[in-house]
């Protein structure tokens, strides 16, 4: 078999303009699919009928997107290779009544969306994006990329106790960002909004909107070792399971024994629990449609979903040194040391023994180095889409990821090296 496609620092440099094209989980999906579009990939929709045809495609539905390659001679009971991971990030989100303020301060009503670090959004210049729905039943993608909102914190000589005893911020009363002065005008922004987008704001009938820091994504360090950005959770796993699917694509067909797919899901932060979440029916039903368009039945259905292996990827934590007792004293992620096996035997991860011989033979195939991630015991996990795929679709999952500091920040840290390695891992187990 011919080697898996290879990635370098290119990849990283490409990482970057990503996560500055994807403000939000509309504009990730939209972004990874002018990635596929490039490598030959159309889309399909929900609505129509699905053909057996080899090639690639991939579904979009609002902030999640299924992408998957069929080579030539696959069979109805081929076993799919899937990376899994998730397009939104901690943030704030724009209220239904958006327009808020007091004492001649013009403000925005958001609220809080996942675990985000709070104090991380204060005193940062702040743009506005995601998608907005029009009367005729249309959705456009909006993202106003200049410093807009701003959630001004208090100055110390009014709160002298907040570098002693901790900033402490009330998620309703201190995260409201400015936008400008004067008088609280209804339907505001929402007119703001339409006049960048070049609709009528009578015509704007929903929207699902969120401030975005406007900095963009830097090396950092003294010999640019290291890249800080915002939404690298999980945007960073998006990225490269997108562009190791399309260069998967590009591998003679005799050389796929499996059906690459990529399945980027929105709602992680919160629960996965919506039609676009991975615990709702997207994955599944993509999946068997697969089976069932290249004219197979259940059993063929079973057959493939016994034989398919997931490596849900996400960001974990790298060692830190300023806080090293807060992590396991045996497992030291460290960035640039290539990408983890998140293990937790609780299942708050899904993998297991099998699971994690199938990644070190990924790893061993592209010639990266890996680690392993293990919680603190005295310290509650996090989890991932992965225990939830394992246990809908009965599907052998392994959870993974990269290493990063100031992980929910709005702005988080990684090695400049691990992305491109990640991407090498996942491209080796997309082709077996």
């Amino acid at each position: 078999m011919s080697p898996s496609p290879r990635f370098d620092r290119g990849h990283t440099d490409d990482l970057m303009a990503f996560l500055m094209a994807s403000p939000s989980p509309y504009h990730a999906v939209a972004s990874a699919a002018a990635r596929l579009e490039k490598a030959g990939f159309r889309q399909v929709e929900e609505t129509a009928a699905w053909d057996g045809t080899t090639g690639g495609r991939y579904v979009l539905r609002g902030g999640a997107i299924v992408a998957w390659y069929v080579p030539e001679g696959a069979g109805a009971h081929t076993p799919f290779r899937i990376v899994g991971a998730h397009t939104d990030s901690p943030n704030l989100r724009v209220k239904p009544l958006p327009d808020s303020g007091a004492y001649g301060w013009r403000q925005i009503a958001v609220e809080i969306y996942g675990g985000t670090l709070l104090n991380t959004w204060l005193d940062r210049d702040l743009g506005l994006a995601g998608r907005i729905s029009l009367r005729d039943g249309s959705d456009r993608l909006v993202s106003i990329d200049r410093p807009l909102l701003r959630v001004p914190q208090l100055a110390v000589h009014l709160d002298r106790s907040s570098n002693t005893d901790g900033l402490k911020l009330d998620r309703q009363k201190h995260m409201q960002p400015i936008w400008g002065l004067g008088d609280v005008e209804e339907g505001d922004l929402i007119r703001f909004v339409a006049e960048e987008a070049g609709v009528d704001a009578e015509d704007i009938t929903g929207w699902d909107l969120m401030p975005h820091p406007v900095e963009p994504p830097s090396y950092l360090g003294r010999d640019r070792e290291l890249v800080a950005g915002p939404r690298m959770d999980n945007l960073l796993s998006v990225h490269a399971a997108t562009a190791a699917l399309a260069a998967v694509a590009g591998q003679p067909d005799a050389e796929l024994p499996y059906i690459p797919v990529m399945a980027a899901f929105d709602h992680e932060e919160n629960g996965s629990q919506s039609d676009t979440g991975a615990d709702g029916p997207l994955l599944g039903s993509v999946l068997e449609r697969s089976v069932f368009a290249r004219g197979g039945g259940y059993e063929d259905r079973a057959r493939a979903f016994a034989g398919t292996v997931c490596l849900s990827s996400d960001t974990g934590h790298a060692i830190h040194p300023n806080y090293a007792e807060r992590h396991d004293p045996t497992h030291h992620p460290v960035v640039n040391g290539g990408p983890i096996l998140k293990v937790n035997v609780n299942m708050r991860y899904s993998t297991d023994g099998a699971g994690r011989s199938v990644f070190a033979a990924a790893c061993e195939k592209a010639g990266v180095p890996w680690q392993t991630f293990v919680s603190n015991n005295a310290m509650p996990c996090g989890t991932t889409i992965g225990p939830i795929t394992a246990a809908r679709h009965g599907i052998k999952t392994v959870d993974i990821g990269v290493a990063i500091l100031s992980m929910h920040s709005a702005r988080e840290l990684c090695g400049a090296d691990d992305p491109y390695l990640l991407a090498n891992a996942l491209s080796a187990f997309l082709t077996g």
